[in-house]
């Protein structure tokens, strides 16, 4: 019998134990979870800050490149006599496309997409930008011939090649002014 009594008791401090045990492992989870919500509220703050740090340099990119731009243009003939930047395009069933730099003259429109670093898939998103544009154009029987570019401060060889062979000009910083680059028997895409 003393030993069923031991046996109880020690069960009863067992539980108790098990119980404390249960008590510390709940507080420390809450703690868990109040750490993994504060870091993931630092990671969305950062992921703010990175995209409005990527933002500023675009707008850099542009500033470098809206100067001479419509010069180097014109150096090959074009005779650009507007340009705008940050041209917003309302397209058919609520779409809308912003054109970074859009030259124009009565002939040619020429819609240039910047980035600080372009890659391919700007490439694309200029491609669907300009579909855009030339479906505005068209629902305004504006029939000027549209073609792009792509302008970056750092480009490396594999997006220049696919912006050439998606018959974009490329646009590349060098120094105070920016080189159109486009290797012998280069010709634009049109839309």
């Amino acid at each position: 019998m003393a030993d069923q009594v031991q046996t109880g008791e020690n069960w009863r401090d067992e539980f108790e134990a098990f119980m404390a045990g249960m008590r510390e492992l709940r507080q420390q989870m809450a703690e868990t979870d109040h750490r993994m919500a504060e870091t993931d509220r630092r990671m969305k703050e950062t992921d703010r800050k990175l995209g409005e740090l990527g933002n500023r340099f675009g707008e850099l990119a542009e500033h470098l490149v809206a100067p001479s731009i419509r010069e180097k243009f014109n150096e090959r003939g074009y005779h650009f006599d507007d340009i705008s930047q940050n041209r917003e395009i309302d397209g058919p069933e609520g779409q809308c496309a912003e054109i970074d730099i859009l030259l124009e003259n009565g002939e040619f429109s020429i819609a240039v997409e910047v980035k600080a670093k372009p890659l391919e898939r700007h490439v694309d998103q200029h491609i669907k930008r300009i579909e855009v544009l030339r479906q505005h154009k068209d629902k305004r029987r504006d029939n000027r011939r549209i073609q792009g570019a792509i302008a970056g401060a750092i480009m490396s060889r594999s997006v220049r090649n696919y912006a050439l062979r998606a018959g974009f000009y490329v646009i590349e910083q060098t120094g105070d002014t920016v080189r159109i680059d486009t290797p012998p028997g280069f010709t634009p895409r049109e839309w």
